[in-house]
Parts: structure tokens; sequence; C-alpha cells
């Protein structure tokens, strides 16, 4: 099994205004849960958006030949180039990559892995906490931007709008989901949950995110054993 994706499947956790990689990230909880009966390999890079994610896929995913691929991605492509609005609080500004190429990279990814023999599983985008997170970004940038946010809508409105857009596509496909986000809102208060920049897991999200996946791993493994027996 790998799990393929971006800070939260590396295991990025933020304290007092640093990032540091937490020992028990979701895919090593998974692998404490699992035990020996599976081999749970951490693919997972910080900052990465799904346009590194289809670059790295040959490398990283199909080479490995693993049955089940567990695909957390979006984060990082709806967010938006903050130093460039500071700048520019009065011009237009799009995400990092744009929805409709964030589907096509899931599609691609989706395509490819599903034609390699493995199982493609697509985790929804985990909810954030918006005051944290722009109060983190205002550590960092000027207040103009949240002039320009109040212009164009809270990082929230697209983050659903990915979220919508990417569980849409799951049900067009046919594709597996484990939708982690309606999961994740209700393991507990978002301030044990979340960290200070209102977006990485803490260590209790972590285990909360594992046990979420955990909890769908052994209907996805009677899919990978019908796949393999047809």
């Amino acid at each position: 099994m790998i799990c393929f994706g971006d800070s939260v499947t590396r295991g990025i956790t933020f304290v007092r205004g640093r990032f540091k990689i937490i020992r028990e990230s979701y895919p090593a909880l998974l692998q404490r849960f699992l035990g020996d009966e599976d081999e749970v390999v951490n693919k997972g890079v910080f900052n990465d958006n799904s346009d590194l994610l289809v670059k790295r896929l040959d490398r990283d995913v199909l080479d490995q030949h693993p049955d089940l691929v567990l695909i957390n991605i979006g984060g990082n492509d709806c967010n938006f180039p903050w130093d460039q609005v500071a700048k520019l609080p009065d011009s237009e500004h799009i995400p990092i990559v744009p929805l409709d190429r964030y589907l096509a990279n899931v599609s691609e990814m989706i395509r490819r892995i599903s034609a390699s023999g493995a199982v493609p599983v697509i985790l929804s985008l985990l909810p954030l906490d918006p005051a944290r997170y722009y109060q983190s970004l205002m550590k960092h940038y000027n207040h103009s931007i949240g002039h320009w946010i109040s212009m164009c809508g809270g990082i929230e409105h697209w983050h659903g709008m990915y979220n919508r857009a990417l569980k849409d596509l799951c049900s067009r496909t046919g594709a597996a989901l484990i939708d982690v986000r309606s999961a994740f809102k209700k393991k507990g208060n978002f301030s044990e949950l979340i960290n200070e920049d209102g977006l990485h897991p803490t260590a209790k999200g972590y285990q909360a995110l594992a046990e979420i996946v955990l909890s769908c791993i052994p209907d996805l493994k009677k899919t990978v054993q019908q796949m393999h027996t047809v």
C-alpha cells in the first residue's frame, strides 16, 4: 500500500511557528495498526500539488507495483501565491493549480494506477481552520491580503469548491473515495485536531485521520481481491 500526497501524507506539523515532521504520520500509524499483514509506504512530499504528483507517479508509485494507492492531494492546489497577492491586492489571482487542471491531474492518476492493476483510492480534502490560517498568513504578509480575501472569497470557499468537484469526479468515474473531510469534523474540536497554522493536523489529528482510513481498509482489500480474481 502506498500513501501518495503532500505534507499531510508526509506527516508535517506546525509548532511554535515552525514546521516539523511528526514521527506518527497517518501512514506510520496505519502500519502500526495493520502490523505485518501489509507494508505501508509513505510517499508524501511537503508542499506538493497535483502537478507534481503526476510528475513523480511512475517513480514513486507505478514502479513499486502496489495493490492499493491512497491519494490525498488538493490543499496546495487550491491555495494562492500569497506573496503575489500581498504585492498586488487589487489584481486578479488564480489558485496555484486551477480547478480544471487539478481534476485532469487526479483523473490521470486514477486512470494510470487502475491500468497498472492497482486500486486508486481518493481521500477528500481535510477541513481547515480558516481563522487560524488567516492569522498565520498575516504574520508573514501585510494586511492587504485581507482586502483581497474579502473581495474574492475566503480560502474555505475555494477549499470547499475543490473538494466538491473531487467528490463529483469520483462519483462519475467510480473511483473509491474516503470522505475524510466529513469524518474528521466529527472527531473533536478543531483546536485539538488542527495546528496553529490552521492547515496541518496535530498528533491527535493524525491519529484521527489514521483511524478514519483504517476503518475503510477491509472493504478496500475486498476490492483488491475481487480485481485479482477477475
